[in-house]
């Protein structure tokens, strides 16, 4: 295994850290309240960074998705790339990938979709026709993030067959606030025409490749907390002394610091495996399950060791906060993330 990034890879890294750090200000996430920030992901799409994911791989989006977590940019970034342009540039028809991938790339077409599995759909034609290209599909996803900002929604049915939904044809879709402020929405199907995404193995590729990204996601948004801890403790003073200087904090924030490298690692090594062509759903449901578990250990130690501030809502820290437990319970319980893992493993599917 060699996780070291490609010239293309850190240089895609570097630039949107700059661009991210330049337009996520404090004040500027503020203003945007539980909406998206237009402007930055225009500049984001512009600058060429979702377009350079087809390049770069999965490996190259969990490190872009790390600068974002870092910031909490209020960009579909991660929703667009993976349920838009990995699923499409991965499971689309080539007549699919030259309709959408251009305007994934630059922005106009924004894909939105929910976790497979959460929710409810039915679709028909029924399982006979699984070779259909076009479907209906009924039911009810009661929280997809981004999907106010969503042109399409790529949804999973209950047979796991995916479909692509262009949000115009949604029978209903209204505001939906979730712990983190993710733009989304309640989406309400009767009906709504749906095109067919892949075949057999889609859906598997679907979820792993989801848990990767947003793992990478809640690495970022990890170590923009630990960050933002480790800044205060060596500035604020108690009893003649930084904060820092104390044991019990400093053991605190070596812990977190090792829960974020696992997080890190873990999802590199998942998308890693991904870009190479090897078995990786086991490593997805790794690096899920710390994200999810040691993810939510780090961002509580984050608002802790800010002590009274840290309670303070409108404290940057608090954003971290609310994005790091947004993605625990986005990414699933631990406890059946390790039930899923020890079922591939046990059935032989974990892949070396």
């Amino acid at each position: 295994m060699d996780f070291t990034p490609t010239e293309e890879q850190a240089a895609a890294a570097d630039l949107a850290a700059r661009i991210l750090g330049d337009h996520s200000t404090h004040e500027r996430l503020t203003a945007a309240g539980t909406g998206s920030d237009a402007g930055l992901w225009k500049e984001l799409c512009a600058a060429g960074l979702v377009g350079a994911v087809a390049d770069t791989g999965l490996l190259g989006l969990v490190l872009l998705l790390e600068e974002q977590g870092r910031t909490t940019a209020q960009v579909p970034f991660a929703a667009s790339c993976v349920y838009g342009l990995l699923a499409v540039t991965a499971h689309g028809s080539p007549e699919q990938r030259e309709r959408l991938l251009p305007g994934i790339a630059d922005g106009t077409v924004v894909v939105a979709g929910a976790m497979p599995g959460t929710g409810t759909l039915s679709a028909s034609p029924p399982a006979s026709s699984s070779l259909s290209t076009s479907g209906k599909l009924t039911g009810v996803l009661p929280a997809v993030p981004w999907l106010r900002d969503a042109t399409h929604v790529l949804v999973a049915d209950d047979l796991r067959r995916l479909w692509l939904v262009r949000t115009a044809e949604a029978a209903l879709s209204e505001p939906v606030e979730l712990t983190a402020p993710w733009s989304a929405g309640r989406l309400t199907l009767d009906g709504a025409p749906g095109e067919a995404l892949g075949s057999a193995g889609a859906y598997d590729d679907l979820l792993a490749t989801a848990r990767t990204a947003f793992a990478g996601l809640q690495a970022g948004v990890c170590a923009g907390s630990l960050a933002r801890a480790v800044e205060h403790t060596n500035t604020r003073e108690q009893f003649g002394q930084p904060l820092a200087a104390r044991q019990g904090v400093q053991l605190r924030a070596a812990d977190a610091h090792m829960d974020t490298e696992a997080i890190r690692v873990t999802a590199y090594e998942a998308a890693w495996r991904r870009d190479e062509g090897l078995p990786y759903r086991a490593h997805a449901l790794t690096a899920a399950w710390w994200a999810s578990e040691a993810g939510r250990r780090v961002v509580h130690t984050g608002q802790h060791l800010h002590g009274g501030a840290g309670a303070d809502l409108a404290h940057p820290v608090h954003r971290h906060f609310l994005w790091g437990r947004q993605l625990d319970a986005y990414l699933g319980c631990g406890g059946e993330l390790l039930q899923e893992l020890g079922e591939l493993i046990a059935n032989g599917e974990a892949g070396t």
